[in-house]
């Protein structure tokens, strides 16, 4: 079950380093929504879908973005953070 749990986030990490933000946001909301609905309780699943779509668009929105229009933030094999284009 827990494999289950960081797939989508791997999915939300890798679509952070190619994506446009629109995109990262949207990946962010359905990989919340799949996340909010495994871990929520039988007659919760719905509240927990839209609770994890909100967070993961919050989240998606946030990550990799810069103040610089058409950049990104990335990270290297060695964790550096630098910007280049999205």
């Amino acid at each position: 079950m827990k494999i289950h749990l960081f797939m989508p986030i791997a999915a939300l990490a890798l679509a952070a380093c190619v994506a446009s933000p629109e995109q990262n946001t949207a990946v962010g909301a359905l990989s919340g929504a799949a996340i909010g609905a495994a871990v929520s309780g039988g007659d919760d699943k719905v509240q927990g879908a839209l609770t994890g779509a909100a967070v993961g668009a919050i989240a998606g929105t946030m990550i990799g973005q810069t103040n610089q229009p058409g950049k990104c933030y990335y990270r290297d094999a060695n964790g550096n953070r630098f910007i280049a284009n999205c």
